[in-house]
């Protein structure tokens, strides 16, 4: 009992340090120096370090990742393909986001004292997150450090750090325990997995907002009203109310009727903008990057739970490589009951609404439509809706991401099995009402021309169909 009661105090100061936003990063060390940094490898290399070693040896979460964008880049620049360039004032970070593929207008600021570098962060010096589908790049202005995290398809999420001064060269470090203090779903879903934070730091409580309290996790279904304390928010919100663009209160609490509520086009003005890439916190970056933050953990979850229940069926052997049919029941029961919450995520069935239009002004929603696959009709589900939705057609775009595609195979047939059933009933399916038959016929047309896998589970099925049905007529 006092180990757990242990344990429970562990957690709120954990989060309460944390009090902010996103933690897609890997803080600075409270000990950074060198023998600190060879213990905590010398427990990683024992496989001691943190609990994934023991609970799911098979995914290796401290070997070396190589499954991630940062595993990549690194591969290039020791081939002396790639060399990231240091340039003031912002050091390694233009030439690592441009080395990554991310765009500069997916730039999110969060006031909110977040990491361990607490004394570098507040309204005046925000944390810059920057982001593509998979990869989170952290900038504070005049840290010695950059941090990143990435989405590995077989590990999850991964940290890493990158020393941000001349004249060391640019040189990718791994985080792992210092991170996972706080990157953890231990005691919060069920089961210790690796995974990325998107937090609020305020509340709204009655007729005040706290702005010293824990921090809360945001999801899809989070109200919009009850979003991003402790970040800055860019664009036409269309009188929508939230927690952000609000500083932190001496008292810890600020009355509603004090504030006094207005869109913000760019950030001059408020803080000194001149460090960073722009001077804008869009508001559909992040909305897509919670969005995208909440998918992830879902998709981490459901690999590492998957896998140790297959693992379990034949130790050693490639259960990965399973399908559906080879699985006994109660694994199918099991398996589905784990894989259903990702399927309704992945349909935005408890997503919240928009209360009215909205519209970002740095760019970002034209550089993400951009990217990824249309059909014949130039339809793709990175299209925006901003009016009453995040998304014109409600399926998560990660359905290509890597991570999705590395899901054990009956993972994978179950999920593209239940969307199918889900877009092509001739009604709405219980529990997915708020998909309209316009909606679940666009959608499965763009995954039948996007998407091969989804086409092959469908051929497969028919072809299971085909058999069973030829089989009963011969025994009849």
């Amino acid at each position: 009992m006092n180990d757990v009661r242990l344990r429970i105090v562990w957690l709120v100061s954990c989060l309460g340090l944390l009090a902010s936003c996103l933690a897609v990063r890997a803080a600075e060390p409270a000990d950074p120096s060198p023998a600190a940094s060879a213990a905590a490898s010398r427990l990683v290399a024992a496989g001691t370090g943190f609990a994934y070693d023991r609970e799911y040896p098979f995914i290796g979460y401290s070997g070396m990742p190589q499954h991630n964008d940062v595993a990549h880049l690194e591969a290039r620049m020791k081939s002396a393909k790639v060399k990231l360039e240091y340039r003031e004032p912002r050091g390694y970070l233009d030439s690592l986001l441009l080395a990554l593929r991310i765009d500069p207008d997916s730039q999110s600021l969060v006031f909110s004292k977040t990491s361990l570098q607490t004394g570098l962060i507040s309204p005046e010096t925000p944390r810059a997150i920057y982001f593509n589908d998979d990869t989170y790049v952290a900038w504070i202005s005049h840290s010695s450090l950059i941090e990143i995290s990435t989405m590995d398809s077989m590990m999850g999420a991964v940290f890493y750090t990158m020393s941000n001064q001349p004249p060391e060269p640019a040189r990718f470090e791994r985080e792992t325990l210092r991170c996972l203090n706080c990157h953890d779903t231990f005691f919060l879903s069920g089961g210790g997995v690796p995974s990325f934070l998107f937090l609020s730091a305020y509340t709204r409580r009655e007729h005040e907002i706290i702005t010293k309290d824990v921090a809360q996790q945001t999801t899809d279904a989070t109200a919009l009203a009850d979003r991003w304390g402790g970040w800055y928010v860019t664009g036409s919100l269309g009188g929508l109310q939230h927690l952000g663009d609000i500083l932190p209160s001496p008292t810890g609490a600020i009355a509603v009727a004090s504030l006094h509520r207005k869109d913000i086009a760019h950030l001059d003005g408020l803080f000194d903008t001149t460090p960073y890439l722009t001077d804008t916190s869009d508001v559909v970056a992040l909305l897509v990057l919670e969005h995208q933050v909440y998918l992830h953990n879902l998709i981490i979850r459901a690999n590492y739970k998957s896998r140790m229940w297959m693992e379990r069926l034949s130790p050693g052997s490639s259960t990965a490589s399973l399908s559906w049919e080879q699985l006994p029941v109660l694994e199918q029961g099991k398996l589905a009951a784990l894989l259903e919450p990702l399927v309704r995520a992945m349909l935005f069935v408890d997503a919240a609404t928009l209360p009215a239009p909205i519209r970002g002004g740095s760019g970002f929603a034209r550089s993400f439509e951009a990217r990824g696959p249309r059909d014949a009709q130039g339809r793709s589900l990175r299209d925006l809706d901003l009016h009453s939705r995040l998304f014109k057609y409600p399926l998560s775009f990660l359905i290509y991401s890597e991570g999705f595609d590395y899901l054990p195979l009956a993972a994978r047939e179950f999920i593209y099995r239940r969307l199918a059933e889900v877009l092509t009933a001739r009604s709405a399916s219980e529990g997915f009402s708020s998909l309209s038959a316009a909606d679940r016929g666009a959608i499965f047309e763009i995954l039948r021309a996007t998407k091969p896998g989804f086409v092959r589970e469908l051929e497969r099925k028919a072809a299971l169909t085909t058999s069973s049905s030829a089989s009963t007529w011969r025994v009849r």
